[in-house]
């Protein structure tokens, strides 16, 4: 993702939001570009059928937890 989409899909979804997000708009591009950088390496791992975790979260309601 370019500099100039991430910027575009910021704004975006901070107007689709409803967020004005004035001076921390910088600090928000910078994170996502961060996050962006994070989710590349992770996709960049090829995965198969067998590396799927076998865990799944069931929650309880605090009045069935042990």
């Amino acid at each position: 993702m370019t500099e100039q989409q991430m910027e575009t899909y910021v704004d975006a979804a901070a107007t689709a939001l409803g967020l004005e997000l004035g001076d921390a708009r910088s600090g928000v591009l910078r994170y996502y570009a961060l996050a962006a950088g994070m989710a590349e390496l992770v996709q960049a791992v090829p995965l198969t059928v067998q590396d799927e975790s076998p865990m799944a979260f069931i929650p309880v309601s605090p009045g069935d937890a042990p």
